[in-house]
């Protein structure tokens, strides 16, 4: 399915398939492709047959080049600007991916910038083709990056952070990779594939218990460990029929037949 806004969502065999689908604007993000992402990430964290999500961009140029700049300049700034960051009627986008119950992989195609550099840090896994530059060029624009201040130095070392923050200067995969922002760099042709597999393996697995670790260590991040150690968030695999089928499978030298219950 894709939408009139630039947004196309299609699963197959467990795994949902989002592209931002605008390459002739690089894959920018206008305010109604925003509206949809919320929409599918919110239906797809809540459908029982999606076990994984794979994000990616059209084409080989662009992940996504941010916010369309095109449309914020045309539109009324004062207008425009009411609504702050986390605030105005509808769901933040990158806080709507980023809390998704799936596990969810970025495949960075192409340059991900600003609002787009984004969407990959909500992003549980990303894995970059070798030709990628990523970053949030914000400084230079005016603009705040509210999300992005918050995620990245979560990700990588604070200084390193501030760097690219202040800077507003991309990084290459490779660098982000040694950094730890980027889990994979694989060359160009190879990446839709490699993003694919990566997706299999994941959805390959008890969903209950990948459910359960995303939420685990979304919520635990920040507690002290003896806290964390006592949450009891996402689905329960101790008591699941998924438990009980994994332990069979293995003594029968078998492969599981997951039921996500």
């Amino acid at each position: 399915m894709r939408t009139d806004k630039g947004l196309s969502v299609e699963v197959v065999d467990r795994i949902a398939h989002v592209t931002l689908d605008r390459p002739e604007r690089l894959n920018a993000m206008s305010t109604g492709m925003m509206s949809d992402l919320v929409h599918a990430f919110d239906t797809l964290g809540r459908d029982a047959s999606v076990w994984a999500i794979l994000v990616t961009g059209s084409g080989d140029r662009a992940f996504s080049a941010g916010i369309d700049l095109k449309e914020a300049n045309g539109a009324d700034q004062t207008e425009r600007m009411r609504a702050m960051p986390m605030g105005g009627i509808e769901r933040n986008m990158f806080e709507t991916i980023l809390e998704c119950q799936k596990p969810v992989v970025a495949a960075l195609n192409g340059v991900a910038v600003g609002g787009g550099c984004e969407i990959a840090l909500a992003c549980d896994i990303r894995i970059a083709a070798d030709h990628v530059r990523i970053g949030l060029p914000e400084a230079k624009r005016g603009m705040g990056a509210n999300f992005g201040c918050q995620l990245l130095p979560r990700l990588i070392p604070q200084g390193l952070a501030y760097e690219m923050l202040y800077t507003g200067e991309l990084v290459s995969a490779s660098e982000a990779q040694r950094w730890g922002l980027i889990n994979r760099v694989v060359p160009g042709e190879s990446l839709a594939t490699e993003a694919l597999a990566l997706c299999q393996n994941i959805a390959s697995n008890a969903p209950l218990t990948v459910q359960r670790y995303k939420a685990m260590i979304g919520k635990g991040a920040g507690l002290p460990l003896a806290t964390a150690l006592r949450l009891n968030v996402g689905p329960n695999p101790y008591t699941s029929e998924d438990r009980a089928e994994g332990v069979a499978a293995f003594v029968e030298k078998r492969d599981p037949q997951w039921r996500a219950r």
